[in-house]
């Protein structure tokens, strides 16, 4: 019982230690990347529609940023992004693509990792794709 209970401690002190860390999407405002906005929400879309949104990013940093990857959740969502150097103060784009011929809520983050800090950054897209046959109701 007395190993049981040191164990419990154990455990819980080490889950509050990984709760207390940072998490990616906190970005300060002195960020070498500012996006305009970290989530988008479609709301209801309907089925089979084009579930497309280009998250759109500023450089704050004194040299050149460079996005080094961008990976989604899951395969249900595309991300693409700027490939080249983005000069001190432009603009660079996360276009994120969602597959709506799938019925339902969904909610999928995409991690940009960049030469800035800090990285990565988590971007969310959340919203529900209506069934396919009240889309096609909606749209008669």
């Amino acid at each position: 019982m007395k190993r049981i209970t040191i164990a419990l401690v154990l455990l819980t002190s080490l889950c509050s230690f990984t709760f207390a860390q940072q998490t990616p999407e906190t970005v300060k405002p002195e960020a070498g990347i500012a996006f305009e906005k970290v989530e988008h929400d479609f709301g209801n879309i309907a089925f089979g529609s084009d579930g497309t949104y280009i998250f759109t990013f500023t450089n704050k940093t004194k040299e050149p940023l460079v996005l080094t990857n961008v990976t989604a959740s899951c395969g249900c969502t595309s991300p693409m992004w700027t490939k080249e150097p983005i000069k001190p103060g432009d603009k660079g784009e996360v276009k994120v693509k969602y597959n709506t011929n799938a019925a339902g809520m969904f909610n999928k983050t995409v991690m940009v990792y960049s030469s800035a800090q800090p990285s990565p950054i988590i971007l969310r897209i959340k919203g529900n794709v209506m069934p396919k046959e009240t889309s096609e109701a909606a749209q008669n």
